[in-house]
């Protein structure tokens, strides 16, 4: 889908939808620039149907009532969404427009022969002008989101598509509003890389995928790519990914790229960790065999991570350097598979007894986080993964934990969470979760049983962290099923990529 931005009159457009966002008034008319709409909302108004509402929307022919109701407009046809009350949280806000630019995508997809539209920017909402058109632009093409690769088509099944997305701005800045244009497009669909990855099936997104993907990423932009292979993972000491991977005929690779928005030493780094398993039968805790089928999203941090640096080498962000690690591996049984009992010891050296085969991720995100930090000496470490069942048991699928060693670190992500409309809840850490994972003949164990398990996954972790500053986000209960929306689909939610790319825009400059 092409996104522009429209300067023409808007009676001048003659393509298939035009897109009103309207607010609730109360008990009060809605209130309507276009008077064609206006005339014909009335109604609506009237019998209830329509009020402004989030989520409600009108939808009317302009055409068929040209010659009654006297009026020039060419559109197609003409649509109204509801927006809801306009309050005065900016996030809030945020929320409302993309969740109507959603609505809109929804809309059309009901639709036939709609292949261009013109969205009218909302006035005096409270947002910079920047930040509307980056809503409503992310929340179209969020929206708009469709997975059927793999289907074949037939006539009946052929949905609306959408070519040409355009936006109008009457009395904003055009400037801002195309700048915020460009960033809710890369945005979201950076989201959508993340979502299509998350969709392959295990036999076509494998850990070789990632690799490719990344390499291919390094090409297209200024990154640089490494992909670390199971022969050097030996030789670093890389047992928790050697381990997790003896089970699967496919390789592990350890895929690193990087980004250098600065030269000076004094430009801060943050390292991004994003679990990788490619699909996950849990290895000898074979995993039962109801839902097993969504386990190829068990790579959802992966995705989030590797499709955030599409983004930030696309905005190519100044005064901050990127680096990120996906882990990629499959979990399954087999006669060479890891066991329960068995020691592994991770790079660096540390060792872990394995209670739980199942408990995967935490073995190959180590290796990744003592790798990393040993290796580039980041300012700030964020990892994410589909770590634990548990974290739907606590926040169910409405929020991500996180957990953090850094107050400050906690706080930005938090907030960057907010502000993309993916909220998070800290957890907590302390050395009474971590005695849960000591054991008696090795260093530390990796399940810490039942109780707190989305904390003591986390405390597993911190081992391999040392005082850098660090997040963990368990995206367990939200990379798939999250709270939904209108611009978030049944199947994977891309949890993570627009969140991390916030943080990235908002880094604090210098080095901490």
């Amino acid at each position: 889908m092409k996104i522009e931005l429209n300067k023409d009159v808007l009676e001048l457009f003659a393509g298939d939808l035009l897109v009103y966002f309207l607010r609730e008034t109360g008990g009060n008319a809605v209130l309507c620039p276009c008077k064609v709409l206006r005339r014909n909302i009335k109604y609506a108004w009237k019998n209830e149907d329509f009020s402004g509402k989030q989520g409600e929307t009108f939808l009317f022919y302009p055409s068929a009532a040209k010659k009654e109701l006297k009026h020039n407009l060419d559109a197609g046809r003409v649509l109204a969404v509801g927006l809801g009350k306009i309050g005065d949280n900016l996030d809030a806000l945020r929320e409302q427009l993309r969740l109507a630019a959603g609505t809109a995508a929804q809309q059309v997809a009901g639709l036939k022969k709609v292949k261009s539209m013109l969205l009218v920017l909302p006035e005096n909402t409270g947002l910079p002008d920047a930040d509307v058109a980056e809503c409503l632009s992310e929340g179209l093409l969020l929206g708009s989101y469709r997975f059927d690769r793999h289907k074949n088509k037939k006539k009946d099944d052929v949905i609306s598509l959408l070519e040409i997305a355009s936006f109008h701005a009457e009395n904003l800045n055009p400037d801002e509003v195309k700048q915020g244009l460009h960033q809710g497009e890369r945005a979201a669909k950076a989201a959508c890389t993340a979502r299509d990855m998350a969709n392959e099936p295990g036999n076509v997104w494998t850990p070789k995928r990632f690799a490719d993907f990344g390499e291919k990423l390094a090409k297209d932009y200024d990154l640089e790519c490494t992909v670390l292979n199971k022969p050097e993972m030996k030789k670093l000491g890389m047992g928790g990914l050697v381990g997790v991977s003896q089970g699967s005929i496919q390789p592990p690779k350890l895929v690193i790229l990087r980004y250098q928005g600065g030269g000076d030493k004094k430009t801060p780094t943050l390292m991004l960790v994003g679990k990788g398993l490619t699909f996950d039968a849990g290895g000898i805790s074979l995993k039962p065999a109801q839902k097993m089928e969504e386990m190829k999203y068990d790579m959802c941090g992966g995705a989030a991570v590797i499709s955030a640096m599409q983004a930030i080498a696309e905005e190519k962000p100044k005064g901050i350097n990127v680096v990120a690690l996906i882990p990629a591996s499959e979990n399954l049984p087999s006669g060479a598979a890891l066991k329960p009992g068995d020691i592994i010891t991770h790079f660096g050296g540390t060792t872990s007894e394995i209670i739980n085969t199942d408990a995967e991720g935490r073995l190959i995100l180590a290796d990744a986080l003592a790798y990393g930090i040993e290796t580039w000496k980041p300012d700030a470490v964020i990892d994410l993964a589909t770590l634990t069942g548990a974290v739907i048991v606590g926040l169910g699928h409405h929020r991500t934990g996180l957990l953090a060693n850094d107050d400050s670190l906690a706080e930005q992500i938090l907030a960057a969470g907010e502000r993309a409309g993916e909220p998070l809840w800290r957890l907590p850490l302390g050395p009474e979760y971590s005695k849960q994972i000591k054991s008696t003949v090795a260093d530390i164990k990796n399940s810490g049983g039942r109780d707190a398990g989305t904390i003591t996954a986390a405390a597993y972790l911190q081992e391999f962290v040392g005082d850098t500053p660090w997040a963990h986000l368990d995206i367990a209960g939200t990379a798939w099923d999250f709270t939904e929306k209108s611009y978030i689909p049944k199947g994977p939610s891309g949890i993570a990529v627009r969140t991390l790319l916030n943080l990235v825009r908002n880094w604090p400059t210098g080095k901490k």
